[in-house]
């Protein structure tokens, strides 16, 4: 088992190893900067095939949260929480208190919210144990549910625009044609957003009962998972798998914009200048996807949503500062979020 010698580690503060017998829990948690704040990441529940696997993955995301934060301008660090396990057979209340009782333990410097594997209700089971985490609902505002996945998919529509405004010149989508990889939770709130914005939807998702509900009610055209990366479309939002934008799809992509939801999506760094070459506009992912996290923060403050909705619309002058940026300095979108990303956090050298 090695963290320090791992490729995702980058100088974290912290690595916390969680475990609890009489639940089964085994978790890791990653804090990885806190120069803006506390950690704030979401807790994930995967039967990660090894140890390492886990370690390798909340190292990686840890990292990301810190840039995502960042770039959003929260006063918050980057964290993130991995449970070794089935979402599906191995979730008991027990375990989540267990949760709760590891973060409670690090008294403060990381905020868990809710992620793959998650939900509302296991974050509950957290707060019984520890005032440090986010994600709940608190019933006094009917348009916050404690999920944050129509605020992140708010924030892809808001960044999405930008994209289409800086390569055409206007942000209407009306008659555009966005081909959607995945219908999950972002994904199908996107799309509604989307459709009521005009747009011409090509859908894909191995959740057939998902893509029936997208043609019926949003009048998409369904493709195969196969085919949806390579649709005659003017913009790909990939809301789904990361890694997807790589030596393979690259060659047949046909799309001039790329912004969605899924985390990494590009497979290397070095594919984020090879779009930069062919004229493709990339809109770095983390820092559209990035309304989840403004939502969790603005509601542990207790906040309106109606301040969360302004601020998740600062994305787009962010996305066109990195744009902007990326013109001038002759370099790839993602290059230029992250370093404005360590410019904000005050990452050392």
């Amino acid at each position: 088992m090695s963290i320090f010698s791992d490729s995702a580690f980058d100088n974290h503060e912290q690595v916390v190893f969680a475990s609890d017998p009489e639940t089964g829990l085994k978790a890791v948690i990653a804090v990885h900067n806190t120069n803006l704040g506390p950690s704030l990441g979401g807790c994930r529940m995967w039967p990660y095939a090894s140890e390492q696997d886990a370690i390798h993955d909340v190292l990686r995301l840890s990292r990301g949260m810190t840039y995502k934060s960042a770039l959003v301008n929260l006063p918050l660090g980057g964290g993130k929480s991995v449970i070794i396990g089935d979402p599906r057979s191995q979730k008991t209340p027990a375990l989540f208190r267990a949760v709760g009782r590891a973060v409670e333990r690090l008294n403060g410097r990381y905020i868990v919210a809710e992620d793959v594997g998650t939900s509302p209700a296991d974050m509950t089971e957290i707060a019984s144990q520890t005032s440090h985490v986010g994600g709940i609902n608190d019933g006094k505002d009917p348009a916050r549910t404690g999920d944050p996945s129509p605020f992140t998919a708010y924030g892809v529509f808001i960044g999405l625009k930008e994209a289409v405004k800086y390569k055409n010149g206007s942000d209407d989508l009306n008659g555009m044609r966005v081909a959607v990889q995945g219908l999950g939770n972002v994904g199908f709130h996107l799309c509604e957003m989307l459709h009521k914005a005009g747009a011409e939807l090509i859908v894909a998702d191995i959740n057939s009962v998902a893509v029936e509900r997208a043609i019926t009610e949003l009048g998409a055209k369904a493709v195969s998972i196969d085919e949806i990366l390579s649709v005659n479309a003017d913009i790909l939002a990939p809301c789904a798998l990361g890694g997807i934008i790589n030596d393979t799809s690259i060659a047949s992509l046909k799309a001039g914009i790329i912004a969605g939801a899924a985390n990494n999506q590009l497979e290397a760094d070095r594919h984020g200048e090879v779009l930069r070459e062919m004229g493709v506009l990339y809109a770095p992912d983390y820092v559209i996807n990035a309304g989840g996290v403004v939502e969790v923060h603005y509601c542990r403050q207790g906040r309106p949503v109606s301040e969360t909705n302004s601020h998740i619309e600062s994305i787009g002058a962010t996305v066109r500062e990195i744009f902007e940026r990326a013109d001038r300095e002759n370099k790839s979108t993602g290059f230029i979020a992250d370093r404005l990303a360590e410019e904000r956090f005050g990452k050392k050298a």
